[in-house]
């Protein structure tokens, strides 16, 4: 039985050099011979180990989401309430106001913009991202009800949703170059809004 061909890169690190691609370019300006170029890997590589274009970015789109998960759920845990946890993000968000970071914008709402509701398998990883993070932002708006910070009659999904919005709505605004003084004004809204 033939062994095959050991693999000559590494994977993981290949995979994170094509969500970084995808994330500056974008799906469909993000070429296969700029993937190649990124990702240090042979045409024959990247259909082996990740199969084409789609399915490549699908894999990279569902590691960025599970990095932001994992340490959004660690930002909320490290913080004394829900609450505090919502203003350190959305002023955290604010802070990358003309920085490189700004303008590189989220990829999950970058991709949910780019790629609309296509019935295609990297539309559906886009939607799939934001309704994870919607359903992330359930949980907080729940426990932030619980300690008394939002009032428990409102309902938690329809906040959760306004709190995606916002959220993509900053990253919008800072990726077309506003200042943190005009972000800070609009994480003031939007707080006054879940209040």
């Amino acid at each position: 039985m033939s062994v095959g061909r050991p693999i000559q890169h590494q994977p993981e690190a290949a995979l994170s050099a094509a969500m970084h691609a995808f994330w500056r370019s974008g799906y469909h300006h993000t070429s296969l011979r700029d993937l190649l170029g990124t990702m240090k890997i042979s045409r024959s590589s990247l259909y082996h180990c990740y199969g084409n274009k789609e399915a490549l970015f699908t894999k990279a789109l569902t590691r960025y989401r599970e990095q932001l998960l994992a340490q959004l759920t660690s930002s909320l845990a490290q913080e004394k309430s829900a609450w505090c946890f919502i203003e350190r993000l959305l002023m955290r968000t604010a802070e990358q106001a003309e920085s490189e970071q700004a303008a590189l914008g989220c990829l999950i709402f970058n991709s949910a913009t780019e790629l609309g509701s296509r019935d295609s398998p990297e539309a559906e990883a886009a939607t799939q991202s934001v309704h994870a993070i919607t359903h992330f932002f359930v949980a907080v708006i729940e426990q932030a009800q619980r300690e008394g910070s939002i009032p428990a009659q409102r309902d938690s999904k329809s906040l959760a949703y306004f709190l995606t919005l916002s959220m993509s709505g900053l990253r919008m605004l800072l990726k077309s170059g506003a200042t943190q003084e005009q972000a800070r004004l609009q994480v003031a809204h939007i707080l006054r809004g879940l209040g």
